[in-house]
């Protein structure tokens, strides 16, 4: 089973395990060493927590470095949206790390290898095993692949308002000029309803209606990033 993990590390991100141990152990469950307890195994806890700490570091530094308008608190909220147990969950499938987690048979029979604090887990003491065997280089190169893109992709919006993220993605590689001017206004004082359109550089590149101003600049900013996303694909 390690084997073929290592086999599907390599083929997809070019990773090549020194220490196979720490591979085994990063993907082995205490359930499993209970019940082989003969073969002098290790469980994934102790890896896990210092794969926790590389993860808060590694993610802190690029988006302290990628958003440098960014205050403390968006950066705070940002950061925990992708350093939580669903988004760590979500990884670990895409790595399709699940079908390599050795398990006890009742924690297989428990339904185990597709929940997601367990997954959560395994991807942490991953991140452990690669920071311990090849250092954070090697970590950055990683998550690079695997967790930054999904800023672009917007599985972090929620953390964020979307004029903040319409500003950075619009701003990665330079400053840009954004505007937002309310182009119509309607319906009576106690129902007013607001359009606003967004522009970049004086070029309009989205348009949102709300019950008021800041909300349709916000839905102004949100169909203005979808659409940029979608083009950029």
């Amino acid at each position: 089973m390690i084997k073929d993990l290592e086999n599907e590390l390599a083929n997809d991100f070019d990773i090549h395990f020194n220490n196979h141990e720490l591979l085994d152990e990063a993907f082995t469950q205490a359930s499993y060493v209970n019940e082989h307890p003969n073969q002098g195994l290790k469980f994934y806890e102790r890896i896990e927590f210092l794969g926790d700490a590389v993860l808060q570091l590694t993610v802190s530094e690029y988006i302290y470095q990628r958003y440098p308008k960014m205050p403390q608190g968006e950066l705070t909220r940002l950061r925990a949206a992708m350093v939580q147990e669903d988004s760590f969950s979500k990884f670990a499938l895409e790595c399709h790390f699940d079908k390599y987690i050795r398990l006890g048979h009742g924690e297989e029979m428990a339904g185990a290898r597709q929940r997601s604090s367990l997954l959560c887990d395994i991807f942490e003491s991953f991140i452990g095993a690669l920071y311990l065997d090849q250092g954070k280089k090697a970590v950055e190169k990683f998550i690079t692949k695997v967790i930054f893109p999904k800023l672009d992709q917007g599985w972090f919006d929620h953390a964020v308002d979307y004029k903040t993220s319409l500003q950075e993605f619009l701003q990665r590689n330079g400053d840009v000029d954004i505007d937002y001017k309310v182009a119509k206004e309607e319906g009576p004082a106690n129902a007013r309803q607001y359009t606003v359109n967004v522009y970049a550089d004086n070029q309009k590149i989205g348009s949102g209606t709300g019950t008021s101003k800041k909300h349709a600049e916000m839905e102004a900013a949100k169909a203005a990033l979808n659409d940029l996303r979608k083009t950029s694909k």
